[in-house]
């Protein structure tokens, strides 16, 4: 495939790598909103920018009818207009919060050990998130992805920051270092305490899933996850 690259920052880069090892040719690497003429005419873009650049990036790809995967957190205010956008251009929009085989495995786990949990009101939920110092949207969207899928599962009506507190299930979102991911989900009684926890040891697993998506979607149509291309 010809892959476009927007957003070339240090995940942009391992994706490139990545797609040229598995025989893909990389036509742009962008750090500045697309356009038709530098975008290199691919057959999927790839986009990893940052929260305040992601709308207006995949909006650009979208209306020039490209196939769009996007990795980047933060923005989902203005992602059903995205979805909406996919349609009306006849093309396809793929979004993941984390691209990592590990982490959807993770999220599958989460949902049912959250049902498992739904009926012993003496154990409270909480969430903790670690990632790197230069991470800009807090809490992850990772993080996000496993409180909503606790909410859809449980009497939790909402996430917040902080400590879990009646219907609302807190996220601790802590920056440290150059750590890639952590992600855990703590249930604690007066007695004992259940985890579940994900750690990413590198960012490769994430892009890895990135251009396995890119190749999935290729001659699709529609909004679709992550989940969709590892499980069906």
């Amino acid at each position: 495939m010809k892959i476009a690259l927007v957003g070339y920052g240090k995940m942009g880069k391992i994706i490139d790598e990545i797609a040229v090892q598995r025989g893909h040719q990389i036509v742009a690497r962008l750090n500045e909103t697309p356009t038709a003429e530098t975008l290199g005419n691919p057959d999927v873009v790839i986009e990893f920018s940052n929260p305040k650049a992601a709308f207006d990036n995949i909006k650009t790809c979208l209306e020039l009818k490209l196939p769009v995967v996007s990795g980047t957190t933060g923005w989902l205010t203005q992602k059903q207009e995205i979805e909406q956008l996919a349609l009306a251009n006849d093309t396809a929009f793929l979004y993941g919060s984390n691209f990592s085989l590990g982490v959807n495995l993770f999220f599958e786990l989460n949902e049912k050990l959250a049902q498992l949990m739904k009926n012993f009101g003496e154990y409270s939920c909480q969430l903790e998130e670690i990632h790197h110092t230069h991470k800009k949207d807090a809490p992850s969207g990772t993080a996000i992805t496993i409180a909503e899928g606790i909410i859809r599962n449980t009497d939790f009506e909402a996430w917040k920051l902080d400590e879990t507190k009646g219907k609302e299930l807190g996220i601790f979102a802590i920056r440290q270092d150059e750590v890639p991911g952590t992600h855990s989900v703590f249930y604690r009684s007066e007695v004992d305490e259940i985890e579940i926890k994900h750690t990413a040891f590198s960012r490769k697993g994430f892009a890895l899933g990135a251009v396995i998506s890119a190749e999935w979607i290729l001659g699709k149509k529609g909004n679709f996850s992550v989940r969709d291309v590892l499980f069906g």
